[in-house]
Order: structure tokens, then C-alpha cells, then sequence
């Protein structure tokens, strides 16, 4: 699990994914979180616009070709 510090009391969704350099981009951000590919503190959710604060734990699934886990990517949220 990788800690991902934050110097704001929240951050946005979308916007933590570019910050930790898990995701590229806002659109591809957009995209994972719209197709249920995310989830933050074991719920999934569908909203980019998600306050992630202290202590939350967001997780990315990314699959293969055949539609299999790959990989899962889980990121700790540490307000410093």
C-alpha cells in the first residue's frame, strides 16, 4: 500500500488520482471512476467529485484483455 500525503484538509477524486501519478490524466480519471473501477474506504464509488480525506484508503482495479484483475492499486490517504 503506498501513503499519499496531502497538505489540504480533502482533496477531490479525480484530482487524487492525477496527484498520486496512478492515473495520466483527468478524462482517463473520469472515465475508471464512471465505470466502477474505484473504490474508496471498500465501497465503490461513482463520484469524481468525492472529498478523500485523512486516513480514507482508495483502491484502482485494473483488468486484462480477457476481463480478469490484474492488478489492484491501493493508496492510503495521509494529511500532513
Amino acid at each position: 500500500m503506498k501513503v499519499i500525503e496531502i497538505k489540504t484538509e480533502f482533496i477531490k477524486l479525480d484530482q487524487f488520482l492525477k496527484f498520486s501519478n496512478v492515473i495520466g490524466s483527468g478524462g482517463i480519471a473520469k472515465l475508471i471512476i464512471k465505470d466502477g473501477l474505484v473504490r474508496v474506504n471498500d465501497e465503490v464509488c461513482l463520484q469524481r467529485g468525492k472529498k478523500i480525506r485523512n486516513n480514507d484508503l482508495v483502491e484502482i482495479s485494473f483488468y486484462d484483455d480477457n476481463g480478469n484483475i490484474d492488478k489492484i492499486i491501493k493508496l492510503k490517504v495521509k494529511q500532513i
